[in-house]
């Protein structure tokens, strides 16, 4: 399989490592600063609105989004090497509008949306002038399998009304999130895949109540976070409704293939870092008269390492080659694997 990068890829691989070693790494410690000093972790520090004005600035900017005028013009392929660029640091996604779960939900809003959602939502997300948050997971149900969703979207009238608890909400703690992208069942009968919808939600509407932040091994992930969420007899215009009730799960194939392929390309970045490290440390630091990487299985570790970053790159190179060749929907199965294999790493 030809995994070879276009010129165009290679200019803008060196174009992004450029514009990571001069902007983004000497300031992930002013952006960590500037999070603890101000007077929330809940708002996004100065430093970020600065650097997504240079990466705009610099042309590095909505790099994702294939087959769209809106995008950068780039395949599922010619993407994943750069998305790997952007994972080397934690806060790199953002400053060039890459970052989950913003891209999912502009590829949903593009591929599914109509022209006024367009206009109103995908737009601006597309600016950098507003974030996203992504409603699925529930605690009530076992959502891995999505078909327990039990959060209801009903028509009445000229509107959805909306109630449930979702959580797990990525984005829901940023000020900048003003539109949501929630699932719920609209339908009682029919087919299995046929019961749930998508709808879009603006975070202010009433009877959206934020319960809480969650943590993840004691770690909020602040600004953006994860929110659990209350929906109590929310009302939203029946024109918020995204391609159809009973289509939900038509989307979320749409969506969650370059959403989880993202997540891995972002992976393999940052195990590249953490191999550099490794290996730093390991050259640098004596014990017992020797280099670490010369003491005991070291040496064994840093090899395993480099031979698995390997050939889980090539893994998701070849699912980002299906989702181009072949569709997200047929290239699910190469989706699934690379998803089950990279967090692994």
């Amino acid at each position: 399989m030809d995994f070879e990068q276009s010129p165009r890829v290679r200019e803008l691989s060196e174009a992004l490592t450029a514009f990571m070693e001069a902007n983004v790494y000497p300031n992930e410690p002013v952006y960590r600063e500037q999070l603890e000093s101000q007077g929330t972790r809940w708002q996004s520090p100065a430093i970020m609105a600065d650097l997504k004005a240079k990466a705009k600035a610099a042309g590095l900017w909505n790099l994702f989004l294939p087959d769209s005028d809106r995008g950068a013009g780039l395949r599922n392929l010619d993407y994943a090497p750069l998305c790997e660029i952007m994972g080397r640091s934690p806060i790199a996604p953002e400053i060039f509008n890459c970052s989950a779960p913003d891209t999912g939900n502009m590829e949903t809003i593009e591929r599914f949306g109509t022209e006024d959602q367009k206009r109103t939502w995908l737009d601006p997300l597309l600016a950098g002038d507003i974030r996203s948050a992504f409603c699925m997971t529930e605690p009530g149900v076992a959502s891995s399998d999505a078909t327990n969703i039990s959060c209801r979207i009903v028509r009445d009238g000229d509107a959805y009304v909306i109630d449930g608890r979702k959580w797990w909400s990525s984005g829901l703690g940023d000020p900048h999130c003003k539109i949501l992208i929630v699932m719920g069942k609209s339908l009682e009968e029919g087919p299995k895949y046929g019961r749930h919808s998508m709808i879009l939600v603006e975070p202010d509407t009433p009877g959206i109540e934020i319960k809480r932040m969650l943590s993840i091994f004691n770690y909020d992930d602040a600004p953006h976070g994860h929110a659990e969420v209350l929906f109590d007899n929310v009302r939203v215009p029946a024109e918020n409704m995204l391609l159809g009730e009973g289509r939900g799960f038509e989307i979320a194939r749409g969506r969650l293939g370059p959403g989880r392929i993202h997540h891995c390309m972002r992976s393999i970045g940052k195990a590249e870092m953490a191999l550099e490290l490794m290996v730093k440390r390991g050259a640098t630091r004596e014990a017992f008269g020797k280099p670490l990487v010369k003491l005991g299985k070291n040496l064994e570790v840093i090899s395993r390492a480099r031979i698995e970053i390997n050939a889980m790159r090539l893994a998701v190179l070849q699912a980002a080659k299906a989702m181009d060749v072949l569709g997200n929907k047929e290239a699910r199965v190469y989706v699934s694997a690379v998803k089950a294999m990279v967090p692994w790493l």
